[in-house]
């Protein structure tokens, strides 16, 4: 589990057929170097587990799953991913719960300083920014102002929702620390919709069972 809490980037080497899955592999030194062979970790938002680990790089393998529903598969060498190791049990929860589990991708529309560049005041370095992305129709439901979701793994509060797309407010640090000041208008950004806020609406529509039951054993087996 995790909190939607970027730790570092990492540089994307090259996403390879195998014959079977297709294996991703990542450049993080620094973080590489802490991973064990099959630990967890997100890479820009999607679940993974570590396999042929150095200091320097780890790889994953990609399931069809994956590769349906996060923009990891079509990423192009050279690409920046945040990544995120899971939250050690008793840790603070920085951000929200994030499973690591992507619903679909969106498109970032817009992502523009607060402070106009045509300002006299305008610093590249310290101004905020608005990000705006086009949700994908199953997924809006689940889109609540001033609610969570993960936007390339990160933890983030909707400013609005327009009932297409979604509004959130980014800090300097947050812009500078992720790969959101590598993208540009039409990336495929990958969009994770808060699980509490599903097990809500789910009880709401006539009692469905939700796929996950929060409760506080579920949550101790999952290391809160």
């Amino acid at each position: 589990m995790f909190t939607g809490i970027i730790e570092q980037t990492g540089t994307l080497v090259s996403v390879k057929d195998t014959g079977g899955a297709r294996r991703l592999t990542v450049e993080a030194p620094g973080l590489a170097g802490r991973l064990r062979e099959g630990d967890s970790l997100a890479v820009s938002g999607v679940c993974l587990t570590a396999l042929d680990v150095n200091p320097t790089y780890f790889h994953a393998d990609l399931a069809q799953e994956t590769l349906d529903r996060s923009s990891l598969g079509s990423l192009a060498p050279g690409a920046n991913v945040n990544l995120e190791l899971p939250t050690p049990a008793g840790s603070p929860l920085g951000g929200h719960i994030v499973q690591g589990h992507v619903d679909a991708t969106g498109i970032l529309t817009a992502l523009d300083p607060v402070v106009p560049a045509s300002s006299p005041h305008f610093d590249q370095q310290t101004t905020d920014w608005t990000l705006k992305v086009k949700i994908p129709d199953h997924v809006r439901r689940w889109m609540v102002p001033k609610g969570s979701a993960a936007i390339e793994g990160i933890s983030l509060t909707i400013a609005a929702f327009d009932g297409e797309s979604i509004t959130v407010a980014v800090l300097p640090l947050t812009y500078w620390r992720t790969n959101l000041h590598t993208l540009q208008p039409g990336a495929l950004v990958n969009i994770e919709a808060d699980v509490l806020v599903k097990l809500a609406l789910a009880q709401m529509q006539g009692g469905k069972k939700p796929e996950t039951e929060l409760t506080e054993a579920w949550l101790v087996a999952n290391g809160y």
